[in-house]
C-alpha cells in the first residue's frame, strides 16, 4: 500500500551504488596491497577488512539490480486504505492537555 508521500517515478540508486563499490573495492585493494608492502600489518589489516565488506555490499547490490524491478502501485492505487464507518475499531480520540492554573 502507498503511503501517499512518495513520488510515483522513484527509482533505486542501485547502478550508482554499483560504481561506487567498484570505486571503493579498487581502493581497498590498493591499500591492502601498499600498506603490506610497507610493512604496516595495522592498516593493511583494516583495508582488508574494508575489502571484505566492500565486496559483501557489492554481492548484495548485484543481487538486487539481478532480481529486477519490484511491484509498484501506479496512480489508480488510492494512497490510503478507505475509512469504513463500520469497522468496530475507533482510534481513541486525542485530548488537549490541561493547562496547569496560575495562582
Amino acid at each position: 500500500m502507498r503511503t501517499g508521500s512518495e513520488p510515483v517515478t522513484a527509482r533505486s540508486a542501485l547502478r550508482m551504488r554499483f560504481w561506487l563499490s567498484v570505486w571503493g573495492l579498487i581502493w581497498a585493494i590498493f591499500g591492502t596491497v601498499a600498506f603490506a608492502l610497507a610493512g604496516r600489518p595495522g592498516w593493511a589489516a583494516a583495508c582488508g577488512l574494508l575489502w571484505v565488506i566492500v565486496t559483501v555490499d557489492m554481492t548484495m547490490i548485484l543481487r538486487h539490480i539481478k532480481q529486477g524491478p519490484h511491484y509498484q502501485p501506479g496512480r489508480d492505487v488510492p494512497p490510503y486504505e478507505p475509512v469504513d464507518d463500520r469497522s468496530p475499531y475507533r482510534p481513541p480520540e486525542r485530548r488537549r492537555p490541561s493547562r496547569p492554573s496560575h495562582p
